[in-house]
């Protein structure tokens, strides 16, 4: 079985550092540098915050669930809520067209998901028919070579 860590904290904000400082201590723990532990505290902090912003709206009860888990591969970091899905417009800018677009046309929202994807290996976004959102990041674990 893969070691993994489950925290659950409530949609607001000011619990963000406590998922950074727990992922920090997890990926440290699994291997990871520190620019690639700095760059998945960016992408979950950017998953935690759809979360707060968009699944519960002005609503204070909710909570974000996520999930840890670290293999012979990588990480997989699941952060889910049970808020409002997330429907995916077709408006949305595409991540490989955003290069190719105006600023100004750019909506607000879409670009949290393409920084995502920048610094991830994989992001997969499950909606749950009125009952949340689940975002996945997975970062493979980078081989370094052994010098003698």
């Amino acid at each position: 079985m893969n070691p993994f860590v489950c925290l659950t904290i409530p949609a607001q904000a000011e619990y963000l550092d406590i998922v950074r400082l727990t992922l920090y201590g997890f990926a440290t723990k699994a291997g990871y540098t520190f620019e690639e532990i700095e760059d998945m505290k960016v992408a979950v902090a950017e998953a935690c915050n759809n979360a707060i912003l968009h699944a519960y709206g002005t609503a204070d009860s909710g909570t974000i669930e996520l999930r840890l888990e670290s293999g012979e591969e990588g990480m997989t970091i699941s952060v889910k809520d049970h808020g409002q899905s997330f429907i995916f417009s077709e408006n949305a800018v595409v991540p490989t067209l955003l290069e190719q677009t105006e600023l100004s046309e750019v909506t607000v929202g879409g670009l949290g998901l393409f920084l995502m994807e920048a610094l991830m290996d994989d992001v997969q976004v499950r909606s749950y028919d009125g009952s949340g959102t689940e975002i996945v990041l997975t970062k493979r674990l980078s081989r370094k070579e052994e010098m003698a």
